[in-house]
């Protein structure tokens, strides 16, 4: 069966052997199932603001049709928990308050969630497909001893879901069996979960205190007072085209200012040293669905389109008029980018 020009086909995960007889007899009963779904988000937060990631990771949660509850830990996290209390749809919030987890280790905080979990009960476990929870969440599942199911873009029940596959060339319906589900939700498939009116109480979790091998030395962050590229409503992206990293940020800076948006990359800029890596959209970087994405000196790499085809609206700038970009951009001018692009710059700046 093909569906707007993708193939989609339903994979089984292999299932993890259980004992039958450890399921309660009301589990054959699908009412009485959902009303004992009960699911936890992982929330992330930096400098006492809640991740948007999470946030979609909330809404993905609330669709299993079960009690959500989120849980957060780090040094001083009264503020972060005071603010996750008021997540719509969130009964109760798990925090533990320990400065060991202020990194997100994977080495601490993977037994520290896997304790809070058993403790909870929980039959879900959601955390957004961000650094964070590909680091955490594998380890999480292998204490479980279940399988994760990664990058999801949607919910059919509380125990199948969808993925892309092939650099989102496929798209895999996956069932899952595990007693647990542990959930990363691709942030751009679900809407944040709007926060002011929520009134959930905050519970201390359960911290076993387990050691860890790493030690965080130090962090080295691209600061921008532009939009947040994974959440941004406009995306201006440059490519190998560009040529050098003067002419990078000479070109795309000031289009980003005019268009007030935020500053991506392709891989093959990023790997010349165009841009900082925590730049790069695609397979291997960020996957961004903004309202408006814009493609400069683009040629629009499978891995790249992976990353950034859910735009609303893709418009492109190539002087090679066969580049593959132009086959998914709504909008396409053919020319040189270092005449079209100022040009464009200046025309935004007057209107």
């Amino acid at each position: 069966m093909w569906s707007a020009g993708r193939r989609v086909f339903s994979a089984l995960a292999r299932p993890t052997l259980r004992d039958a007889t450890s399921l309660p007899p009301f589990a054959r009963s699908t009412a009485a199932l959902r009303r004992l779904l009960s699911a936890l988000a992982v929330l992330e937060h930096r400098n006492g603001q809640l991740n948007t990631g999470s946030l979609s990771a909330v809404t993905a949660a609330q669709k299993l049709g079960g009690s959500v509850h989120g849980f957060v830990a780090g040094g001083n996290i009264k503020e972060v928990a005071s603010e996750a209390t008021k997540i719509e749809g969130v009964e109760k919030i798990i925090a533990v308050d320990n400065s060991a987890y202020d990194k997100g280790l994977p080495e601490n905080f993977a037994p520290l969630l896997v304790e809070n979990i058993k403790k909870g009960g929980y039959t879900h476990v959601v955390a957004g497909n961000t650094a964070f929870g590909k680091n955490v969440m594998p380890r999480v599942a292998a204490l479980l001893d279940v399988q994760q199911v990664s990058d999801i873009t949607a919910i059919e029940d509380d125990k199948t879901f969808v993925r892309p596959i092939y650099a989102g060339n496929a798209i895999a319906t996956v069932e899952s069996s595990d007693p647990v589900k542990l959930i990363t939700v691709r942030g751009t498939a679900f809407p944040a979960a709007a926060v002011g009116s929520g009134s959930a109480a905050v519970e201390d979790g359960v911290d076993p205190k387990a050691e860890s091998p790493t030690e965080w030395v130090s962090e080295d962050l691209a600061k921008s007072d532009r939009p947040d590229l994974a959440t941004a409503g406009r995306v201006v992206s440059g490519g190998r085209g560009l040529k050098s990293k003067e002419d990078f940020d000479k070109v795309m800076l000031p289009l980003a200012d005019a268009l007030g948006a935020a500053v991506g990359a392709s891989r093959a800029a990023v790997d010349s040293g165009y841009a900082d890596n925590s730049l790069q959209v695609g397979q291997t970087g960020k996957v961004v669905a903004p309202q408006l994405y814009m493609a400069v000196g683009i040629s629009g790499a499978i891995q790249h389109l992976a990353g950034m085809k859910d735009s609303k609206v893709i418009a492109a700038i190539n002087k090679d008029a066969d580049a593959p970009i132009f086959q998914v951009a709504d909008v396409g001018l053919v020319g040189d980018l270092f005449e079209k692009v100022p040009e464009l710059t200046e025309k935004l700046k007057k209107a």
